[in-house]
């Protein structure tokens, strides 16, 4: 059987299988608390056959949020709100539960996707944004304020304050979003952190802010709950963030106690280069990762087919893979990749008799 349905330890939590979903921002929330929409989406991928399932990238302080859509987690009403879908999740289903903490740094105060222009204007909503260095992420976009050390103070507490939230929560896992051009990342990047102080410069001092939050986090985290990050393993662009760069990253986050590390990359620079936006984009960083830190480690990127997922498994680029628009397209993919494979997942009796082993018309559908 491929590892793909075999048990995985994160740290001290064990997951049924190493199928992950992947935060997935919804822009569906009311001045970050998670609404009817959560309690639908939420529900129904609890249901998927996954072994674990990440709550949307949400963030620790109301300025810090991407859109005015975005879940938070800084406020007591969040708290409450999140609280009743997890008792949802948890009624009907023992997937394992995550949640994704971050701040949008200079990429916030935007739309929602669907609506234009892309950064709130004047007036209509739009608030100030942080960044280690005072530079837009594209012309059009707000110019963030470059944060001072009180700002940054401020903001590890924030984080830290929103872990302990969680903790309340009783969530089993506890991620640290650090990539895709988000606040974290900008601090990594040498095109978006152009300090002269302790937190810029050199490597080690590049990564000096984003390590100390996670050690905020660790810190009030329960230690038999897992806890990890998710890292760039490249902005794909000239003088940017490399796989090399994430190694030493993934290794440090170690050092503190991370108990997993999982690898994507891109969202740094406006202008990108060629990436291979193709099944499994960013396995080769997460491959350089595992190998040479030895850490537990995800790959997530345009993975959909369940041979490909297995395939990155078998053949030990990485040790989970996490999927996000597979899952939106299809809820049960997890299920239906079982079938494929030939393997005996275990459904809720609600839905046992719509399976392969008890009906025709799915194993047709398998086949194809």
């Amino acid at each position: 059987m491929s590892k793909l349905f075999s048990p995985l330890m994160l740290g001290p939590v064990e997951l049924a299988n190493r199928i992950v979903v992947s935060p997935m921002c919804q822009y569906s929330a009311e001045d970050g608390s998670m609404t009817a929409w959560h309690h639908a989406h939420l529900g129904s991928l609890a249901l998927s056959g996954a072994g674990m399932l990440t709550f949307e990238a949400t963030h620790v302080t109301r300025n810090g949020r991407i859109t005015p859509g975005c879940a938070g987690l800084y406020s007591d009403q969040n708290e409450v709100a999140m609280a009743g879908i997890i008792a949802l999740c948890r009624a009907a289903s023992p997937i394992r539960l995550a949640i994704q903490l971050g701040h949008a740094g200079r990429k916030g105060s935007t739309n929602r996707p669907w609506d234009l222009p892309v950064s709130l204007p004047d007036g209509a909503g739009a608030w100030p944004t942080l960044a280690p260095s005072a530079l837009p992420f594209a012309p059009g976009w707000h110019t963030p304020l470059e944060m001072s050390q009180t700002q940054i103070d401020k903001t590890r507490a924030d984080f830290a304050a929103a872990a302990r939230r969680a903790a309340r929560l009783d969530l089993d896992v506890l991620e640290v979003h650090m990539a895709h051009g988000y606040l974290m990342n900008e601090f990594l990047s040498p095109l978006a952190n152009t300090r002269t102080d302790r937190f810029g410069g050199s490597l080690e001092n590049r990564m000096q802010f984003p390590l100390e939050v996670f050690a905020a986090m660790r810190e009030v985290w329960p230690r038999n709950r897992a806890i990890g990050a998710k890292i760039p393993g490249s902005d794909y662009a000239e003088g940017g963030w490399g796989p090399d760069d994430a190694v030493v990253l993934a290794g440090e986050l170690k050092r503190l106690g991370a108990d997993y590390v999982n690898v994507s990359g891109g969202g740094l620079a406006a202008v990108q280069g060629q990436i291979p936006a193709g099944p499994g984009m960013n396995a080769a960083f997460a491959a350089q990762v595992k190998r040479e830190v030895g850490i537990t480690t995800g790959t997530v990127g345009a993975i959909s087919d369940p041979v490909h997922a297995a395939g990155l498994l078998d053949s030990g680029q990485s040790d989970y893979v996490v999927l996000a628009r597979a899952f939106l397209y299809d809820p049960r993919w997890a299920v239906h990749a079982a079938a494929r494979l030939g393997v005996a997942l275990a459904v809720p009796r609600q839905y046992d008799r719509a399976t392969p082993a008890n009906w025709p018309p799915a194993r047709v559908a398998t086949a194809a």
